[in-house]
C-alpha cells in the first residue's frame, strides 16, 4: 500500500522547464528570461482612442473645447468634484484663498486673474491631470470625465464673477454683489477679494505665486491681473463664500 501511495506522488510540475523572475535563459538570444512587450499593443480597457478627452492637447498644444457637453448635470458633478478637491486650496469661489493657503500652503492660482480667465480649457485638465507647481496632479482622485466637469465648472465660476448684460437671457439683468447687498441691508461682501494671507508660502524669490516660464504654446503667460468685479443675476449672488 505505501508502495502504491509512493509511485502516485510525482513531481512532473516541480521539475518542469520554467523560467524563474530576472534569471537568465540560453533559450532567447538576448539571454533573458522576461520578454519585452510586444510592439503596439494595448491592454483590454486603455485604447484611449480619444486622445484629446484623456489629455487636453491637440497637437502638442492645450486645447480650448470641451470633449463632451457642459449639461446641467455635468456643472453639478463639476461643482461637487470641485468643492471636493479644490477648495482647500483654491476655495469656493476660486480665488485661491483656500483655508489650507490661510494656513501656510503655498498660495494657489486665482482663477479670476487675466491670465487664468484667457488660459484654454485644456489647460485646467492638463493641470489636474499633471499637477502644476507646488500642486499634485489629481488624476488617482479624478477621472477624465470627473476632470473635464471641473474644468467646465471653473469657467462658470470665472463667468459668474465677470458676467455682462450680454451674458444673461433677455429680461433679466446683471448686479453687483455690493448692490445687492445694500439692498438687502447686508455688509459689503469680502469674500472675493483676493488678498495674500500672512502665513501662506509662496515658495518663489518674489514672493509671488508660480507660474511656469512659458505655457503650452510656447508664448509667456500674461502677466496675472486683479479679479474682475463681482457679478450676480438679479436672482441672486452668483457665488457662495
Amino acid at each position: 500500500m505505501v508502495t502504491l501511495f509512493t509511485a502516485g506522488c510525482r513531481q512532473d510540475m516541480h521539475d518542469q522547464p520554467k523560467f524563474i523572475p530576472q534569471r537568465g535563459t540560453t533559450f532567447f538570444a538576448d539571454g533573458r528570461s522576461a520578454r519585452p512587450q510586444v510592439e503596439n499593443t494595448v491592454a483590454r480597457g486603455q485604447l484611449h482612442e480619444d486622445s484629446y478627452f484623456y489629455t487636453g492637447m491637440v497637437n502638442g498644444q492645450e486645447g480650448n473645447m470641451m470633449p463632451f457637453a457642459a449639461t446641467a448635470e455635468v456643472l453639478a458633478r463639476g461643482q461637487e468634484r470641485y468643492n471636493i478637491y479644490c477648495t482647500p486650496c483654491h476655495s469656493r469661489v476660486g480665488n485661491g484663498a483656500g483655508m489650507i493657503v490661510q494656513r501656510g500652503y503655498a498660495q494657489a492660482g486665482n482663477f479670476h486673474t487675466a491670465r487664468l480667465q484667457a488660459a484654454p480649457l485644456g489647460h485646467f485638465f492638463n493641470v489636474m491631470t499633471n499637477g502644476y507647481g507646488a500642486m499634485p496632479d489629481y488624476s488617482a482622485q479624478l477621472t477624465p470625465a470627473d476632470r473635464w466637469a471641473v474644468v467646465a465648472y471653473i469657467k462658470a465660476l470665472q463667468l459668474s464673477q465677470s458676467a455682462t448684460q450680454a451674458d444673461v437671457p433677455s429680461g433679466q439683468h446683471t448686479e453687483s454683489l455690493a448692490d445687492i447687498a445694500a439692498r438687502e441691508g447686508l455688509d459689503e461682501p469680502k469674500y472675493l477679494e483676493w488678498s495674500v494671507p500672512p502665513t501662506a508660502n509662496a515658495g518663489t524669490p518674489d514672493g509671488q505665486p508660480f507660474v511656469l516660464p512659458s505655457n503650452a504654446t510656447g508664448s509667456k503667460p500674461a502677466t496675472p491681473a486683479p479679479a474682475a468685479t463681482p457679478a450676480a443675476s438679479a436672482t441672486g449672488a452668483t457665488a457662495k463664500p
